[in-house]
């Protein structure tokens, strides 16, 4: 399984615009892919309620990770979304 840890810059965390973004591109990956807080348990990355409901503010660590064929490229785009400010 591969994993990448990213401090979000976004000024409103992994919420509104930046989540609905980080959610879609998780939802067309072909593998599975989870997202969560550092040291918290992970959710469903293509699950936009479960994702806001991580409650992830500006300067917060977050670890996606991806099992499957491809998954280092899923990650590399979604961790560019998540530190994106």
């Amino acid at each position: 399984m591969a994993e990448r840890r990213v401090a979000v810059v976004a000024e409103v965390g992994l919420h509104a615009r930046p989540a609905a973004t980080f959610v879609q591109t998780a939802a067309k990956a072909s593998v599975d892919v989870t997202v969560g807080k550092l040291g918290g348990p992970p959710v469903n990355a293509k699950s936009i309620l479960s994702v806001l409901a991580l409650d992830v503010r500006q300067g917060e660590t977050i670890v996606i990770q991806a099992d499957g064929e491809g998954a280092d490229e899923v990650l590399d785009t979604l961790a560019a979304i998540a530190g994106a400010p």
